[in-house]
């Protein structure tokens, strides 16, 4: 059972790879078939400029998964690199959200037309959205309301409960 959790995150980045490689394909072949077939008329110059303006990011966003996440294999069958995690916090959750909002934008745009584009305007409004939570997530963390750093010491929520009722209390040396 050598490397196990490598083996396991190398299966979990293929899985969620071509997973997502299959609905990048079936999205944007949706929106260019049915601008092709169905709605001939708007699909003009600006309507495909506005298209590759929009999921331009997207697809960078899936060639950064697909080269940072994709494990590389030996000829022997074993795992030389099982990838950076996927399914990781932060940038990488973000990066989730701008290509799955993505999906949705260029959905609409196909069905409804290319005033759905503007919905693709709420990806920056959102990224100022974190960014300020964040800090001010980190700046009350930190401080107390004199804005003193306070060091906590961490207790457990079993230990908050116990020191509530009057119990056992814990000192700490």
């Amino acid at each position: 059972m050598a490397q196990k959790a490598a083996k396991t995150l190398a299966a979990r980045n293929t899985s969620r790879l071509n997973q997502t490689l299959a609905a990048t394909l079936l999205i944007h072949g949706f929106f260019l078939l049915l601008r092709a077939l169905v709605f001939r008329s708007s699909f003009t110059r600006k309507s495909l400029v506005l298209y590759l303006l929009f999921s331009a990011p997207q697809w960078f966003i899936n060639l950064q998964f697909e080269r940072l996440g994709r494990p590389k294999v030996n000829p022997d069958g074993s795992i030389r690199r099982s990838g950076e995690d996927l399914e990781a916090k932060g940038l990488t959750e973000y990066m989730w959200d701008v290509t799955y909002w993505t999906y949705g934008c260029v959905f609409f745009a196909a069905t409804v037309g290319d005033r759905a584009w503007w919905l693709w305007g709420i990806i920056p409004l959102y990224s100022v959205y974190l960014a300020y939570t964040t800090f001010m997530g980190v700046r009350q963390g930190y401080t107390d309301a004199a804005g003193v750093p306070q060091p906590q010491a961490a207790t457990s929520k079993r230990q908050q409960k116990l020191e509530k009722r009057g119990g056992q209390k814990i000192s700490y040396r």
